[in-house]
């Protein structure tokens, strides 16, 4: 079984929106939450991702618009309202919380160097990089980003599919490119120049363009795409666009393959009956294009709608066997699989 390091979950809101239900969060992961017909929720837990050779990734906090709405992200809808900023913070807090319960509980290790990683997959504990989807719980002047990095965060993404005061997001749609709207402001320019100072890899994934070529030009670390498609491909206004896929490979950075049916298809229907090989279209064009150093995988697990084949964690050897049966050597499928993240966080967090 191929090990995998995987660069986007969403476990940590499945997680936080369990807990504001009364059910015990670090139980759900540890061991697996269950419906009335004995059905695993979700798509990430622990024993699925151990069945699927996961061993790590980027776990992400992010605050959703209506958090009684889970599902309003998955379908095409105008722009989310911004966030307020003591709403925000307060529930990252509670997110962070959760990932050091688990911790706690021997699920996972919170990683802050490779050198922790390495030693966590190694140890068979699942290793956890904490990544902000959207800044809007740090303030202005930027005390908040100091104490979540103290807290463990190495990751973060200004923006999710929102505007807030660093930047703005691009949107759910289809047919659409990613240059909807102005840049990067004057106080995202000073969140990217103190995230670079303490090391903290900055995320274009949700970004438009604009913001993609402020970050591209006024960031000094690899540019980071951590779970997005080819424009090409499939034109939804989240994929990226030949010119930002240039744009990476020049930067020695890197994108995570998103597996979210609607950025993989070419007609961006959200239909889990889609097949293996549109995967494997991406993974082509960007290796291609940009190189087999720059590619890896994203998977959005628990927020995304996903090909039925793979359908949790627990099916990423059904990817890895198919991509292998379609040309991809053990060195390839190693890169893409883990090794490529790693190297990346390397050089990003400055080890």
């Amino acid at each position: 079984m191929q090990p995998v390091f995987d660069g986007h979950n969403d476990v940590l809101l499945r997680l936080w929106m369990l807990s504001r239900k009364g059910i015990d969060p670090v139980d759900a992961f540890m061991n697996g939450k269950r419906s009335s017909n004995n059905t695993a929720l979700g798509q990430l837990d622990l024993p699925r991702a151990r069945k699927g050779g996961l061993t790590g990734g980027l776990c992400a906090t992010f605050i959703p618009s209506t958090a009684e709405k889970r599902q309003a992200q998955f379908d095409p809808y105008p722009m989310a309202a911004p966030l307020e900023h003591g709403h925000a913070f307060s529930a990252a807090e509670e997110f962070l919380a959760i990932a050091r319960r688990i911790e706690e509980a021997q699920g996972w290790t919170i990683c802050t160097s490779v050198a922790d990683i390495r030693n966590a997959m190694k140890a068979g504990r699942f290793a956890a990089v904490l990544h902000m989807e959207g800044a809007e719980p740090i303030n202005i002047d930027l005390a908040e980003l100091h104490t979540f990095h103290q807290q463990g965060l190495r990751s973060l993404g200004p923006v999710w599919s929102r505007h807030n005061r660093y930047a703005h997001g691009v949107p759910f749609a289809f047919n659409q490119t990613p240059d909807t709207g102005p840049g990067i402001t004057t106080h995202g320019l000073r969140l990217i120049h103190e995230c670079n100072r303490l090391g903290i890899m900055v995320d274009v994934a949700h970004l438009n363009e604009a913001g993609f070529w402020d970050v591209a030009r006024y960031s000094d670390a690899p540019l980071v795409a951590s779970h997005s498609n080819v424009h090409s491909l499939s034109p939804a206004a989240r994929n990226l666009t030949d010119k930002q896929l240039d744009a990476i490979a020049e930067r020695n950075g890197l994108v995570g393959v998103n597996f979210a049916v609607n950025m993989l298809r070419a007609d961006g229907l959200y239909r889990t009956n889609t097949s293996l090989d549109v995967i494997r279209r991406h993974l082509d064009y960007l290796i291609e294009r940009m190189g087999p150093d720059c590619v890896a995988l994203g998977s959005d697990f628990d927020g995304a709608y996903i090909p039925e084949a793979i359908h949790d964690a627990s099916g990423l050897p059904n990817l890895t066997h198919y991509l292998k049966t379609h040309g991809y050597d053990d060195s390839t499928l190693r890169a893409i699989c883990s090794e490529n993240w790693l190297n990346l966080l390397e050089r990003t967090w400055k080890e």
